[in-house]
């Protein structure tokens, strides 16, 4: 018998929930850090009762949340810069209780178009950055000037960026001696690029289904699941707060560590968590982070940690023993940083605007630079801006290193900055001259800039190669910048593209 459809589950849950309330409202809850009680809501200990026995998981994860022992209105007591939350105030039918089930998928019921109705409940399923905005407001405004609030678009709606899509994860096929790319399917779609971009989240509907509590109507949706950087929500906004906070523990723990970013950023094409493990930062971390304070706030340079994680240097609000800010909070990440050195296909300064896609660059391609490396200077922040992000990042930097060291360090990044766009602009240069041949065909013919071999070993050159030698070079990665799918693998493609251009010439001038 499938005891999630059997009656003996059926008859089992419903027994637990009436147990679980009864004690529930015997006994009481936890209490908060303060001392003084911090109770779950009435409606959240409707939800605990079930959901105990359908999704313990679930249930267990959120007890070992802090949401789950304090308060907003005990949050707000703490000095400001040891608070969890940037909302100064929220409304009393709020505050008063531990934040919990109801408090996040009952919130704001008119603007979810998946709202339903659920054991006497308004509930949504996908929880949004608005319902995190009731306490979270700065970091949610924030967010949405992030390049990663941006990336379902960013990828999917610039035309360059999807065909490259198209021509890395499609179907290849072979008829009558020529190769062709079927699109991939949505699913294909979201099981790879967006992973981590995002899924459009569609409400479908509700469909019945049998539960360990009997028969409901439940929402079916498409795009899901997903937790990307850029999920485009039911509701219209952008992003999943669980992409670094995971739910159901919400744990700024886990956002400090970098096996959370490591999820996306562990390459070929962005290997910074492979670079950071390397790192002499990563040898710290590995030797030292079970002596470390994950959950301090403000984080403490040198007493709750003592080497940067990667929200150390692009998030967090650090702070000296005695108190003096080193960096404030933010969930923009990219402030800090002068360069955006994800070549696409060079590096180049980071763009005013997350949306990317409003970017036309000389050549009237979507891109931030053309294919010559001329960059798309009016989409693109300026001097001063990036000497300003600059000085921000170095001042984190200052909490363990002196000024000679820090400045050391950027004057062999950016020259690693210079260096690589400059082989970068070697290997499109071969490929233009493939093109200005006749032996190979690009967009000016009307073609992909991507399906063509010589295209896919040019593609290699900026987004593995040289994507790897700049994070290895940000982050001090060794051997990242060499062997590692850095400059030795850079230099060889480059070379492998010279040969192959002429192999393309002379099999040219043979068929004429």
């Amino acid at each position: 018998m499938d005891i999630n459809q059997g009656g003996f589950m059926m008859h089992w849950g419903k027994f637990f929930c009436f147990v679980f309330m009864s004690t529930l409202f015997l006994t009481g809850s936890s209490s908060d850090t303060w001392g003084a009680p911090a109770k779950p809501s009435q409606a959240t200990e409707t939800c605990l009762a079930c959901h105990r026995a359908v999704t313990p998981g679930i249930v267990s994860d959120w007890e070992n949340s802090y949401h789950s022992t304090s308060t907003p209105a005990a949050a707000l007591e703490k000095a400001k810069r040891e608070r969890r939350m940037s909302a100064a105030q929220v409304s009393d039918e709020v505050s008063g209780h531990v934040v919990g089930c109801a408090e996040c998928h009952t919130a704001n019921p008119d603007a979810h178009p998946d709202t339903f109705d659920h054991n006497g409940f308004k509930v949504h399923t996908v929880v949004t950055p608005a319902d995190c905005a009731v306490c979270h407001p700065t970091e949610v405004d924030q967010y949405s000037h992030n390049i990663m609030a941006q990336a379902y678009g960013n990828l999917n709606h610039n035309p360059v960026y999807h065909d490259l899509v198209e021509m890395s994860i499609g179907t290849q096929k072979f008829a009558n001696g020529e190769l062709s790319v079927d699109p991939p399917n949505i699913d294909t779609e979201s099981d790879a690029c967006n992973y981590c971009h995002g899924t459009v989240v569609e409400f479908q509907g509700l469909e019945e289904r049998s539960t360990g509590m009997g028969t409901m109507s439940l929402p079916k949706y498409s795009g899901w699941p997903n937790q990307g950087v850029g999920r485009i929500n039911p509701d219209g906004t952008k992003g999943s707060c669980a992409a670094c906070h995971t739910r159901h523990n919400f744990s700024i723990e886990m956002a400090r560590k970098p096996y959370t970013c490591g999820e996306c950023h562990k390459g070929p094409d962005v290997p910074a968590y492979k670079v950071y493990m390397v790192s002499k930062h990563g040898n710290i971390y590995n030797s030292h982070w079970k002596d470390w304070d994950f959950k301090a706030v403000p984080w403490v340079a040198g007493e709750d940690f003592t080497a940067p994680t990667c929200a150390t240097c692009h998030a967090s609000l650090v702070v000296t023993p005695t108190g003096e800010v080193i960096s404030e909070r933010t969930h923009q990440f990219n402030d800090r940083s002068a360069w955006r050195i994800f070549g696409l296909p060079y590096a180049h300064a980071h763009p005013k605007d997350a949306d990317t896609t409003k970017i036309k660059n000389s050549d009237g391609l979507p891109l931030p630079t053309s294919l010559d490396g001329t960059p798309a200077t009016e989409y693109l922040i300026d001097e001063n801006e990036q000497n300003k992000r600059r000085a921000t990042m170095k001042r984190v930097c200052s909490a363990c290193h002196s000024e000679g060291w820090t400045n050391g360090h950027f004057e062999r990044f950016e020259n690693t900055i210079q260096i690589m766009n400059e082989k970068t602009l070697t290997s499109t240069g071969i490929l233009l001259e493939a093109y200005n041949s006749g032996v190979a065909n690009g967009l000016a013919d009307g073609d992909s800039l991507f399906n063509e071999a010589l295209e896919k070993k040019w593609v290699e050159t900026w987004l593995f190669y040289a994507n790897s030698t700049r994070f290895s070079s940000a982050m001090a990665g060794a051997d990242y910048g060499v062997f590692a799918n850095g400059r030795w693998y850079m230099n060889k493609t480059i070379a492998e593209m010279a040969d192959w251009l002429e192999m393309l010439k002379k099999i040219h001038d043979d068929e004429d």
